[in-house]
Parts: C-alpha cells; sequence; structure tokens
C-alpha cells in the first residue's frame, strides 16, 4: 500500500483504535469526535484491505484481527519514535518535572532495589514528580514499553528480553532466615536439621515446590514445606510469630533485620544477577535515563549496606 503524508492522521487513529479496541474512547484520547475516528477506521479499512477492528464475542468493544495484531507493536514503536524525532530536547530537572515513572517488578527485587529509587523521587518535594510499580509478569511488558508506558524492568538479567538494553546492577545469594530468639540458637544447620525445619515459601500459585527442593532433590533430600504465600515481603512477618523458616535472597532479608537473623544454608546454591533493562527508545530520553541512574546510585547503597553487616 501506498503511504502519503495525508494518511499520517490515519495511522495515528489506527495506533488509538488498537489500544482502546472502542471507537468512543479512541476519539476521546485524540481530542477528536467519535464520527470522525469512524471514518478513519472506515479509510483504514480500505488502505490495508483488513477489517482490522470486528465486534468483540462480548458485545462491548472490538477486537483486533490477525492483520491488526502484527500491526500494532511496530506501528507503536514507529509513531514513537517520529514523535521523539520532532520532540525539543530539554534538560531534565526532577524538581521540576511532571514526568511519572513506571517501573516492573516483583515485590522481591522492588524490595532490593526499587524502595531506594522511590525514596530519592518522593525526596524531590515535587508532587507532580511520580514513580508507579507494576508486576514484571504482564505478558506485554515490552509492547507496553516500546509505547512508552513503562520506562524500565528490574529482575534476573537471564530473563530480560533480547529486544530490550539492559545493564547489570548486582549479585545476590541466598540465605536462611528465622526470627529472633528462635529456639534452634544462631548456628548454621546441616542437611539433616534443614530438612526438618518449618518452612515458608513464595508462591502465587499455591505450589509447594521451588528451585530450593530442585536442587535437594539432587541431594536426595526432601524439606519440610508449610507454608505458602505470594508474596516475598509477607514471608518475614509470619516467620517473626513461628518458629518456621524461608530461603530467600539474603538482600531481601537484610531489609528486615529487625524482625529476622540470616544464617547460613548446609548446601551452595547459584546466585542470581539483577539487571535493569529499558527499550532502545527510551536510550536518548535525558528523564529515562536521570531515572537508570538513580538505580545505578542504590546499586551502590545495597552493595555498601550488605557488606556492612
Amino acid at each position: 500500500m501506498d503511504i502519503k503524508r495525508s494518511d499520517l492522521p490515519l495511522l495515528i487513529s489506527l495506533d488509538a483504535l488498537l489500544t482502546d479496541l472502542n471507537v468512543t474512547r479512541a476519539a476521546h484520547r485524540m481530542h477528536v469526535s467519535q464520527s470522525t475516528v469512524s471514518g478513519h477506521l472506515s479509510r483504514l479499512r480500505e488502505l490495508f484491505q483488513d477489517p482490522l477492528l470486528v465486534p468483540s464475542e462480548t458485545g462491548r468493544g472490538m477486537a483486533p484481527t490477525e492483520r491488526a495484531l502484527e500491526l500494532r507493536p511496530r506501528l507503536a514503536q514507529a509513531l514513537s519514535q517520529l514523535r521523539e524525532a520532532v520532540a525539543e530536547v530539554r534538560e531534565f530537572s526532577p524538581t521540576l518535572s511532571s514526568r511519572t515513572f513506571v517501573a516492573a517488578a516483583n515485590d522481591s527485587v522492588f524490595t532490593i532495589l526499587g524502595l531506594d529509587v522511590m525514596v530519592e523521587v518522593m525526596r524531590q518535594r515535587n508532587p507532580g514528580l511520580r514513580m508507579a510499580v507494576i508486576p514484571a509478569s504482564d505478558g506485554n511488558l515490552v509492547e507496553r514499553m516500546a509505547k512508552g508506558e513503562v520506562d524500565l524492568v528490574l529482575g534476573d538479567i537471564t530473563k530480560m528480553p533480547p529486544t530490550l538494553k539492559s545493564r547489570f546492577l548486582l549479585s545476590d545469594d541466598f540465605a536462611l532466615a528465622q526470627r529472633r530468639s528462635h529456639p534452634r540458637g544462631l548456628h548454621a544447620p546441616d542437611l539433616e536439621e534443614y530438612c526438618s525445619l518449618s518452612h515458608v515459601v513464595v508462591s502465587a500459585r499455591a505450589d509447594f515446590c521451588t528451585p530450593v527442593d530442585d536442587l535437594l532433590a539432587t541431594l536426595e533430600r526432601r524439606r519440610n514445606v508449610v507454608a505458602a504465600v505470594p508474596n516475598y515481603n509477607q514471608v518475614a512477618l509470619i516467620l517473626s510469630q513461628t518458629d518456621g523458616v524461608a530461603t530467600l535472597p539474603r538482600q531481601l532479608l537484610q531489609r528486615y533485620s529487625a524482625l529476622v537473623d540470616l544464617v547460613e544454608l548446609p548446601f551452595d546454591m547459584p546466585p542470581f544477577r539483577l539487571a535493569m533493562a529499558w527499550h532502545p527508545r527510551a536510550q536518548e530520553d535525558k528523564a529515562a535515563a536521570w531515572f537508570r541512574n538513580c538505580f545505578l546510585r542504590t546499586r551502590k547503597q545495597v552493595t555498601e549496606r550488605s557488606s556492612s553487616t
């Protein structure tokens, strides 16, 4: 098909339609009339020789065709690059900006790395500067990053999508946590004692088997798992009121040093490497660069805190 300059508004409408899957909401997003968007959709169907959007089986909104699904990420990226190309480059000031930063991370990684960054954002005393954290399990994460809806993803460096730029932040190992004044004392358990203790694990699906149990299986051992919770930060609260124990990232557990003691594990567990990743579209974004630098500063703080304990 032949795209002309006059067709650019049609592509902008298509991007809004594929985002909202609703003519009324797309029109509201673009500050134009519903009839204008409906007219654009008719023209788009002629250009692409495809319906692009069809009535949803639920009776609410519309569903994209296969052609539309193929177009959506490439169109979003192309329009994002076009906006960046014509945008005025300005220096970023965290005390004056009205930017909202969005990072994707699970609660363990947020506690290790994101908490200090959120504190730094809030310390700017600028009500227009905000930070939000969303689950890293979002299946559309890369697409949302291409649209500029998400700035960073934080997690295991080996699991970062290859289409993103990434930077290593820190390594972490695992430790055994137990409540303060636990009756077993502070000595490191041997393998037999470790397996006999009451273990708490993290699982969003009530799964009592984790990579720790897979490792124990190679040693022909099985531990006593008695509880599972969906979030890492719930574990320390449970341990503080029971004689249970948990095997979790050391730097996460150090955040709860007032509630739990850490002892060494009776077996070797490979450390994991945390990284941040961002979409190439944000490489030259000065605000996004400031946000990434916040995590680099936090990395230094976390490392210093870990070495002092």
